[in-house]
């Protein structure tokens, strides 16, 4: 329900208002001993509770005393809590109008008690004060369903005391170290909440989860927060780090000292790369609360209790924990939210999300209830008769056994939803664990594996003998070790049902010593079977996914993105996930680069994945290839600009700077090991920009082409700029106009052929694109341009073609697909002037087909080519996948592929 909407019927009130005092005992006795709360009820009952309204019942009390104060937030909660249990069990609130109504309590009171105390502490000691002179405010930290605005009716807060800095007090009496002003401070502040009076108490105030317990310091700094999570943070206190929220932002305190402590602990929570680790630490977390649950016979607690509330908060968290360091929109606080990403994402199906938020608000709902009875924080159920009529009724229920069976229910499911996730990884011998810890007999062995389709299985065998005798693996930790002798059997299983299992097995060992180091990604594998399996399915069909892979084992867990095999790409999504992480690492070189090559190559492996299973066409893939390569350049360009747009004399304007894609880029022709060939121009008017331009052009080639922990964006070649390797890196439009008409040789206009806009500012992209087509539209002598155009196809060849009888090198031997290209660039340059047609960036096949249309080449000897061209490439790209960069096949195997495309050749270049 909206907060700002008012009840329509208020006589709906009348019947709850009754109801409300039987079900709680603790209104019930409030009314007798404060009637004047009944009279605040009447008016305050029609609408949720605000911030607004809480601040201005505060400010009309008399608080200038300490036990005044203490008063006045206690009057405050009663009148809070009233009004909820009315509104609530009258069916007007919703469950998010009362977790929001006691989160705003516990801001406000604890806002108005710590400015009360600071006042009142400043006035004796003077203010606190930070290295450059500047006052200091203590950092509440709301700590669980308090920062995740999630407060339930009767709960106590969890509380962290920081401040910014170590130092003095000046400008009052006696001089306090800040340290000794804060930790009075947040006394006064925890007693002001928690003491409990003759008004009883606003909330109970817990302090345990702040470092070291309740052995540690009351506050700290933020330094001495940083230096324990760095040498002491336990996996437990990741967890319940997820949802801290400073509780007094914008009161009189500096932003910076928020973000400060944002970069200290979002780092400790979410982590730089996925952390399948963490499945196992929660699970061990969760153990020790049901053993103490078992020890304590709280079975039907329905917090703690098996199918609890607990649990679902587990289910949300551990993917946070995994993922939230790689997905920043995981770092949401609220469970509700967190759990319809998860659906979002496909990391829960869509059935499950609703089943557990549906149970959720039941059990929170319930938890409520329970908790109206006496005010008291119990998440036990009622053994009497009478009190479980009366939560059953408050439920909607007319008995306890009904409102028992859907209780159960929700439970069952969340139980079942639980252990999906968490169950232990797959326990006892393996059948083929003998062959991998080597106990069984040789001979035996060499059958088993015979029998399960190895063709070499004594080389499997010393390969496997091998891994286990090398000191990589006699020195692994002793539980990564155990991982890997878990994982060593089920590979096997896995290997041996691909279609090549002995070229398989030395790929997936290879790759099970890359990763035997990294416990989180043996944890992966030993925790989610099918990814082994899925694992063993890509590099059994690619040595080049197998090197990928080793070169970039992060890539593992994307073998559980259930959107791996989605051909259509969501690239708005793509670009704004890519944003989101990169805005959380502003200025940080390092961690930017790494993010553009993290993402990149995750994009890549899934074209990886949904190629290998044959759901792409080579040009499909290769526009999507492309596509990515022009948001990963754009992005890089405009990481580069950051830094140097205030060099600039408009530093807000957007750079007026182009990226030209030449080569497989340019065409949209790219594959999953092409670099990237480009040109930079830019048209900025402004005396003085061409070195700052210069700067840009050189940043973005380094930032592409340096090798980080990450790996490589792209390797980047500039040579096809006006004069290569000794021209200007970016050159101004107008002077790549001049070089283009009257110094460029025939070659770089067929390189030009294939040239497009690709990144920067679209406007001279429109001038490049204008002056392309000016270009490539000039009169040629085809005399000369034909003797230009085979004189630089024989260098070619004789550079990189085969000259072998037997084999065929698929791009670079006669009838291959560099014929094709050039015969295309050709008929380009030759006929553009009468047919602009033929000046489109569409692809040599579809160019090629609007040739035989206009008549330049017979019909008859077009469709082959073109036919021969898309085979060829299909070829090239299988062979790539598996052989390296020479893809070459059997002659004899293409005669009529290669025939097809010399018989056009000859058309072409030979026919008078």
């Amino acid at each position: 329900m909206d907060p700002t909407v008012s009840m329509a019927n208020p006589a709906a009130l009348e019947s709850p208002w009754q109801m409300a005092q039987t079900h709680s005992h603790y209104l019930r006795n409030l009314l007798v001993a404060r009637p004047e709360i009944g009279d605040w009820l009447s008016g305050h009952l029609l609408q949720s509770l605000s911030a607004e309204l809480m601040g201005d019942f505060l400010a009309g009390e008399s608080t200038t005393t300490d036990d005044e104060l203490k008063r006045a937030l206690r009057r405050l909660r009663q009148r809070v809590m009233s009004a909820l249990i009315v509104r609530d069990l009258g069916g007007v609130a919703t469950l998010g109008e009362v977790v929001e109504s006691m989160t705003l309590l516990a801001e406000v009171t604890t806002n108005f008690a710590l400015d009360f105390f600071h006042r009142q502490l400043s006035e004796q000691f003077g203010e606190p004060l930070d290295s450059q002179g500047q006052p200091q405010r203590l950092l509440v930290i709301g700590m669980g369903k308090l920062g995740g605005r999630e407060l339930n009716v009767s709960s106590d807060v969890d509380y962290i005391f920081l401040y910014p800095e170590d130092g003095q007090t000046a400008g009052g009496g006696r001089p306090l170290d800040n340290y000794d002003f804060f930790r009075r401070l947040g006394k006064r502040l925890i007693g002001a909440l928690g003491e409990a009076t003759e008004d009883g108490l606003v909330f109970r105030v817990d302090m345990r989860l702040r470092p070291n317990g309740d052995s540690g310091a009351l506050v700290g700094s933020l330094d001495s927060l940083e230096h324990y999570l760095i040498a002491q943070g336990r996996e437990w206190e990741r967890y319940a780090w997820i949802k801290a929220r400073v509780l007094n932002q914008g009161i009189n305190l500096q932003p910076k000292w928020v973000s400060a402590l944002q970069d200290i602990c979002r780092p400790f929570v979410f982590r730089k790369y996925l952390d399948f680790g963490a499945i196992n630490a929660m699970r061990e977390l969760h153990a020790q609360i049901r053993r103490e649950v078992a020890r304590k016979e709280m079975a039907e607690h329905i917090k703690l209790g098996p199918g609890g509330i607990r649990e679902i908060e587990f289910i949300a968290q551990v993917f946070q924990l995994i993922r939230g360091g790689r997905e920043p929109a995981l770092q949401t606080r609220p469970t509700l939210a967190v759990l319809a990403l998860l659906a979002e994402r496909r990391l829960l199906s869509a059935d499950n999300e609703r089943e557990l938020a549906t149970a959720y608000e039941f059990l929170r709902r319930l938890e409520h209830r329970l908790q109206y009875v006496n005010d008291a924080q119990t998440h036990r159920l009622p053994t009497t008769d009478d009190d479980r009529l009366r939560i059953a009724e408050s439920m909607g229920f007319s008995g306890w056994s009904a409102f028992l069976a859907v209780l159960d229910g929700h439970r069952a499911i969340v139980s079942r939803s639980f252990e999906e996730v968490f169950a232990e990884p797959e326990e006892g011998s393996h059948p083929l664990l003998a062959i991998w810890d080597e106990t069984a007999a040789g001979d035996d062995s060499l059958e088993r594996l015979t029998t399960l389709g190895f063709r070499q299985p004594k080389a499997m065998i010393e390969r496997l003998h091998s891994l286990r005798q090398s000191s990589r693996y006699q020195q692994l930790p002793a539980s990564s070790r155990e991982r890997l002798d878990a994982l060593g059997p089920r590979l096997i299983e896995a290997v041996a049902a691909t279609s090549a299992p002995d070229a398989t097995w030395q790929r997936g060992l290879d790759f099970l010593e890359t990763i035997s180091r990294r416990g989180a990604y043996l944890a992966l594998l030993q925790q989610y079977p099918q990814a082994l399996t899925h694992l063993a399915e890509v590099i059994g069909s690619s040595s080049w996914a197998a090197d990928y892979l080793n070169r970039h084992p992060i890539l593992l867990d994307e073998l559980l993105d259930p959107t791996i095999f989605d051909v259509t790409t969501d690239w708005q999504e793509f670009h704004a996930n890519l944003q989101a992480r990169l805005a959380q690492h502003l200025d940080d070189t390092e961690r930017e680069m790494d993010i553009l090559r993290e993402t990149h190559h995750a994009q890549v492996f899934h074209f990886l994945a949904q190629d290998i299973a044959g759901l792409h066409t080579v040009e499909h893939l290769a526009d999507r290839l492309s596509q990515l390569a022009d948001i990963m350049v754009q992005t890089t360009m405009d990481l580069c600009w950051r830094r140097l747009r205030d060099r600039h004399p408009h530093p807000d304007r957007p750079p007026r700077f182009a990226v030209i894609a030449y080569g497989k880029l340019g065409g949209k022709e790219l594959g999953f090991a092409s670099d990237l060939d480009l040109v930079y121009l830019h048209d900025d008017p402004e005396d003085g920009v061409g070195e700052l331009y210069a700067r840009l052009g050189q940043r973005m080639s380094t930032w592409m082409s340096s090798r980080t922990s990450a790996g490589m964006l792209f390797e980047v070649d500039l040579r096809l700029r006006p004069n290569g390797d000794s021209g200007m890196l970016v050159s101004p439009i107008t002077a790549f106009r001049d070089y283009q008409l009257q110094n460029a040789w025939a070659w770089e206009h067929q390189a030009l052929t294939r040239a497009r806009f690709c990144a920067g500012d679209p406007a001279v992209g429109k001038q490049f694109e204008a002056l392309r087509i000016e270009v490539l539209r000039q009169l040629r002598d085809l005399t000369k341009l034909r003797e230009d155009v085979l004189s630089m196809r024989k260098r070619m060849f004789d550079e990189h073609g085969s000259r072998s009888e037997e084999d065929f090198d698929i791009k670079h031997d006669r009838g291959g697909l560099i014929d094709v290209e050039f015969i295309v660039q050709y008929l380009i340059l030759g006929h553009a002037h009468k047919h602009e047609r033929l000046c489109g960036n569409l692809g040599n096949i579809a160019l090629l087909g609007i040739a035989a249309e206009l008549g330049l080449v017979p019909a008859a000897l077009a469709e082959p080519a073109r036919d021969a061209y898309r085979e060829l490439r299909r070829m090239q790209h299988v062979l790539r996948l598996n052989a390296g960069a020479r893809a070459r096949v059997e002659r004899a195997s293409v005669s009529r592929l290669i025939a097809a495309v010399t018989a056009l050749w000859q058309a072409v270049f030979e026919t008078p």
